[in-house]
């Protein structure tokens, strides 16, 4: 790598901790290749934790284009009705976001948000179900666009809401959908200023852990039942919202 790239890296990133960041990106890419979520779930909290540079920019770039590899992979499946009114939903709920974040302390809703998918997880299990229309669709994608933006995890509002669906459709979706997000959240950071040629960097100079995780999920998604992934995804749900509020927590 040119020295003029070397030196847009973060200040004291030693060999240790870009192969920890690197093992964080792989295991997140590889659940989400598997699921359609767990990438941004996994990586947002503990890279809030341990590895602040990656939040939200390189993350939020490198969950895009893992979102689109997934959604390209498997174009045939995308229920392109359940996308569009999902990033209708997305729009309004990052907007409203953005003004919430202007007006109020965001952190007491994040941690209300956390307890709300904590209690939908629990229903679930109990037997609720949720269908994929377009007005559960909507309010998922809003409560997605909200959560998504004060958290970096805006997933599983969607998960929830698209569980019972059949795997391919589900991942290929979601996939239409999380990349769409991503691109819209990317822009309002690179206006606000929070997203420029640094955190580019640092998100391809971990690109290959992430296309190494994508690979290991093309293993992996074919030998999942209907039913594993259903339970794989109230996981991931359930663990975001623990990291979120576990983020909470340790600020």
């Amino acid at each position: 790598m040119p020295d003029s790239l070397l030196s847009l890296l973060p200040a004291g990133l030693s060999v240790p901790a870009y192969l920890s960041m690197g093992a964080l990106i792989l295991t997140g890419a590889c659940l989400q290749g598997v699921g359609g979520i767990g990438f941004a779930m996994l990586s947002a909290p503990l890279g809030a934790i341990f590895f602040p540079d990656l939040v939200p920019g390189p993350l939020l770039a490198m969950g895009c284009c893992l979102s689109l590899m997934g959604a390209l992979r498997e174009r045939e499946a995308i229920v392109w009705d359940i996308a569009g009114f999902a990033l209708t939903g997305r729009a309004l709920g990052g907007a409203a976001a953005v003004l919430t974040i202007a007006w109020l302390a965001p952190e007491p809703l994040a941690v209300l948000f956390s307890l709300s998918i904590l209690a939908a997880v629990a229903l679930s299990l109990l037997g609720w179900r949720l269908l994929p229309g377009a007005r559960n669709v909507v309010i998922a994608g809003t409560l997605s666009g909200f959560m998504g933006t004060i958290t970096s995890a805006g997933a599983p509002p969607f998960a929830l809401v698209m569980q019972h669906m059949a795997p391919a459709p589900m991942r290929a979706t979601m996939g239409c959908i999380l990349s769409g997000g991503a691109v819209l959240s990317l822009a309002m950071l690179a206006l606000a200023g929070r997203f420029g040629l640094p955190q580019l960097v640092l998100a391809l100079v971990l690109a290959p852990f992430l296309l190494a995780g994508f690979a290991l999920s093309n293993r992996l998604r074919g030998r999942v039942s209907p039913t594993v992934v259903r339970r794989l995804l109230l996981g991931l749900c359930a663990a975001g919202a623990l990291g979120v509020l576990g983020r909470a927590a340790f600020a």
